[in-house]
């Protein structure tokens, strides 16, 4: 075995650099799947030798159980990405019965990684590439140069001409020349113009408010530099081309690459056509022939089905002929390369000329191309057995990815049995009208979109469209509800790679339920079960919308289920809270909530009813009836689910922390830290809380709060930090927005870290407005100091904050709610700001006193010192120097950190004023 570790190997135009995982083409990385490059380096390793399949199973799939089919895809999706095959070069050749060898000459040099070919992660979600380039090289060559230049390209070209490939291609070799990155928005799962600009706001981070306008959002992208790759637009031209233009006057370092069937016909779009691969002429020699680019597509396509493929000279005037009818349209080679096994070339022409004949009538050139590949796929698929095209037509209804299980589900019903699906699909992919990607848990099909709209266009035909697309939600519905189930067994990261892929198959099933007067249960049961999926994604505007169907729907479907409505009114709670705060519509769906549970002794739901009900009362400022909540909540027992504990006792630490009780509040949010860090729960997100935070985000940022209060300024902004890192670390934006504007921002402000302050609310306004919550808008924009003094009904905790902040004056009504114990928390600061604003020094001294007591009692030494300081400052104008010293001193000697903070360094300067004052 050869150790590579410390050097490159190096064969054909690729190089090799094992340590870094890194592949070369030319200079330029090629972005290859990690388990294909596993296959990669260890072949290299046993270069010239067998390596079994069980071999590379072992080694590639150390920790699984896979078959030999996720073997075989890796291997040709390795083989493909290489061009094995092409111009005659093998690369990887299969040893029948034994394995698989790596065959090419090969150099091993001394590892020198170029500067320029290091691995880089950069900003852009664009797919690996499965294939290798084969006659658009000079193209793509002068379109990198272009592009940054000409700021709007389209490419345009018949369907299956190879335009996404190419475009893709492109801005994979553009990587890391965009500052900003490069964005690829797909338009292809979109049927209407409304839904462009949330999915390219949402691809771009910049999710509009509900009235958000085109305007608004390019002005967002003024500052970036950018690549924005738009491919499928045929079907969406006028508003692509409106956004196109828009978007390319406000943001001048945004370039724009388009794909299309034909132009956009919009201000500064550059048009390049793409024509078909160049065919080789009837006359010529075999050298000649097989350096045209769409004889090489087909020889290299008919080998990646059949290894053992050799075009004999006998029928190179067979595959030239081929290529000609053809058109040169790669997808149409592709799919005829995929019948050379089974009818050999002779067969291959004579099927196509029976084929084609209806569309030859004259010169082949009169053809259009369009009608050359609908031939091809008519062709194709009239080859396909009965089962085969059923399978293929249903199979339509995806718009993404898809297993076989899930293909199972959809397809299997009349006609078709559930144990022949498995030997359609394998053909299908065969015949290259099914792609296969294999990824580290199970096979992943998918339809090209050319082949998904001819695929759908035979179902609704066959008058199977309804039938499909209910099967299609059922199988979602199930998908989702193994995601509820999944969501407290599976780490975050994992599952949002699970499921998070499944949404646009969600969507269509959603939008296509709720306009079926047949389907609206199925629907609304789905919108029940994808709860967890719109969370983990923050996508709280687009479930609100969904929850609201599914509400107005659900009186009237013929079995209404009441475990249905209390979970959309906790959502709706939920969606409200975020959307209003302590709102009506929040309050009245919580307490609905509230009373079906009861009714049907839901102990979870009126789990989750409590805490959402706690939730609002505390955004409200009513303190008191909060901390009830938790004790109802406590009460109802949850204590027998291990998380639903955490919560209840997280809870606790809330309702402390607000009522005033510091001490307590700070046990209670350190044994949720402690219990979470020991308990080995690899999900910590709070399933029992109505308005749902990540449970260790949630406890850090109540934690840090108490640690300010309790005196411990530099701990707590280490603990507000932390809990502003994992919600970072876990990306989700409603638990990133709730720590930000309960802790984050506050800490910094306390603390007089004006810089750090400015740009947690500068993150704070953008998290809110990504993610549509526009709650914590409000509290961004009363950070910030750009909304004026509304109503605080329902907003009275954001009131009680600016008050400590020392940027709003205290009104009798607040005086009172402070005396009476209502205002909790910020009780002694609200006291002594108000004593600030009163001008008899008897009644501003007792004020304070009461105060400073009151901060005493809560176990609140940060109030102490304010109040301390204030008091010292009247003594002081009142000559009682020594009293004024020997207070401010004792509440001073307390602290143990934070003399660099605000608040500590101007009582250091008042107690240095106040000591060289003192009598002589």
């Amino acid at each position: 075995m050869n150790d590579l570790s410390d050097q490159a190997v190096h064969f054909g135009p690729y190089r090799i650099h094992p340590r870094q995982r890194l592949v070369l083409e030319a200079g330029r990385p090629l972005r290859l799947g990690r388990r294909a490059v596993d296959i990669l380096l260890i072949l290299l390793e046993h270069a010239g030798n067998v390596v079994s399949k069980q071999e590379l199973i072992a080694r590639v799939w150390p920790k699984s159980v896979v078959e030999d089919g996720n073997l075989r895809v890796h291997m040709a999706a390795l083989r493909k990405a290489l061009g094995d095959g092409q111009a005659g070069q093998r690369y990887i050749v299969t040893v029948a019965q034994r394995g698989y060898s790596f065959v090419a000459p090969l150099s091993i040099e001394p590892m020198t990684l170029p500067t320029d070919g290091a691995p880089q992660r950069p900003s852009h979600n664009l797919p690996l590439r499965r294939t290798r380039m084969i006659g658009r090289q000079a193209l793509i060559d002068a379109l990198v140069q272009q592009l940054p230049q000409q700021r709007f390209i389209t490419l345009t070209g018949a369907g299956g001409i190879g335009k996404t490939t190419v475009a893709l291609r492109v801005a994979e070799l553009l990587i890391g020349h965009y500052r900003d990155g490069i964005h690829l928005l797909d338009l292809a799962p979109l049927s209407a113009a409304s839904m462009i600009l949330p999915n390219l706001a949402a691809l771009l981070g910049l999710t509009p408010g509900e009235n958000a306008s085109l305007a608004s959002l390019a002005r967002s992208l003024q500052a970036r530099q950018m690549l924005l790759v738009i491919d499928n637009c045929e079907h969406l031209l006028d508003d692509i081309a409106l956004i196109s233009e828009t978007l390319l006057r406000h943001a001048p370092h945004l370039h724009i690459l388009t794909t299309s069937r034909e132009a956009l016909r919009a201000e500064g779009e550059y048009v390049q056509r793409l024509e078909p691969l160049a065919c080789p002429p009837a006359t010529g020699n075999r050298a000649q022939a097989l350096g045209y680019p769409a004889m090489q597509l087909l020889i290299e396509r008919a080998m990646s089905h059949q290894e053992s493929f050799a075009l004999s000279d006998a029928e190179l005037p067979l595959a030239i002929d081929i290529c000609q009818r053809l058109d040169g349209i790669p997808l149409a080679i592709e799919l005829v390369a995929a019948q050379i096994e089974r009818f050999g070339l002779p067969g291959l022409l004579v099927q196509m000329e029976d084929n084609f004949r209806l569309l030859t009538r004259g010169r082949r050139s009169a053809l259009p191309r369009q009608q050359t590949l609908r031939a091809t796929l008519d062709w194709s698929f009239d080859l396909l057995t009965a089962c085969e095209q059923i399978c293929l037509r249903r199979l339509a209804v995806f718009r993404g990815g898809f297993s076989l299980v899930s293909a199972a589900a959809v397809i299997a019903g009349e006609q078709v049995a559930p144990a022949e699906v498995l030997g359609s699909i394998t053909q299908l992919v065969a015949k290259s009208l099914l792609n296969v990607e294999a990824s580290d848990d199970e096979m992943v099909y998918r339809l090209l979109d050319i082949t998904r709209t001819y695929a759908l266009e035979k179902l609704s035909q066959a008058c199977e469209l309804h039938a499909t697309r209910e099967r299609h939600a059922a199988r979602c519905l199930a998908l989702m509800e193994q995601a509820q189930g999944d969501w407290d067994l599976i780490a975050t990261q994992p599952w949002i790679d699970r499921y998070a892929p499944l949404r646009e198959d969600v969507r269509a099933a959603l939008d296509w339920g709720f306009a079926d007067d047949g389907a609206q249960l199925l629907a609304i049961r789905l919108t029940v079960s994808a709860m967890p999926l719109w969370q983990e994604l923050s996508l709280l505007r687009e479930h609100g919308g969904y929850v609201d169907q599914a509400l107005a729907l659900i009186g009237q479907v013929t079995a209404p289920c009441t475990q249905l409505t209390l979970q959309l009114q906790l959502a709706l709670g939920s969606l409200s809270y975020h959307a209003m705060g302590a709102a009506p519509r929040t309050i009245a769906a919580f307490e609905g909530a509230a009373r079906l549970a009861e009714t049907t002794q839901d102990l979870g739901g009126q789990l989750r009813a409590v805490s959402g009900l706690m939730a609002v009362n505390l955004c409200a400022g009513r303190y008191g009836p909060a901390q009830e909540l938790s004790v109802q909540f406590e009460r109802l027992d949850p204590h027998t689910e291990p998380l639903l504990g955490l919560s209840a006792q997280r809870l606790r630490a809330l309702g402390q922390h607000y009522t005033g009780n510091q001490p307590l509040a700070r046990h209670h949010a350190e044994q949720v830290l402690q219990r979470m860090s020991q308990s080995g729960h690899v999900n910590r997100f709070a399933l029992g809380v109505g308005v749902q935070y990540d449970q260790g985000v949630a406890s850090l940022t109540v934690l840090a709060r108490i640690l300010w209060l309790q005196g411990f300024p530099e701990r707590a902004w280490r603990t507000a930090s932390q809990a502003l890192e994992l919600a970072l670390q876990i990306n989700h934006g409603t638990s990133i927005c709730y720590t930000l504007a309960l802790a984050g921002v506050v800490i910094a402000r306390y603390n007089g870290a004006e810089d750090d302050a400015q740009a947690l609310q500068r993150l704070l306004l953008e998290q809110s407005h990504q993610h549509s919550v526009q709650l914590f808008q409000t509290w961004a924009g009363h950070y910030a100091g750009i909304l004026g003094h509304p109503d605080w009904q329902g907003l009275g905790l954001i009131q009680d904050t600016l008050i400590t902040f020392g940027t709003h004056a205290v009104d009798v009504p607040t005086l009172e709610r402070a005396r009476s114990g209502a205002a909790g928390w910020c009780a002694p600061e609200i006291l002594r700001v108000y004593a600030l604003q009163l001008e008899d020094e008897h009644a501003v001294e007792a004020l304070l006193l009461e105060a400073l007591g009151l901060a005493h009692q809560q176990g609140a030494l940060a109030w102490e010192l304010r109040c301390g300081e204030s008091l010292a400052q009247l003594w002081q104008q009142q000559g009682r120097i020594q009293l004024a010293r020997d207070l401010l001193g004792s509440i001073h000697a307390r602290f143990s950190e934070g003399f660099a903070t605000q608040d500590l360094l101007r009582v250091r300067c008042l107690l240095d004023e106040l000591q060289d004052k003192r009598p002589a």
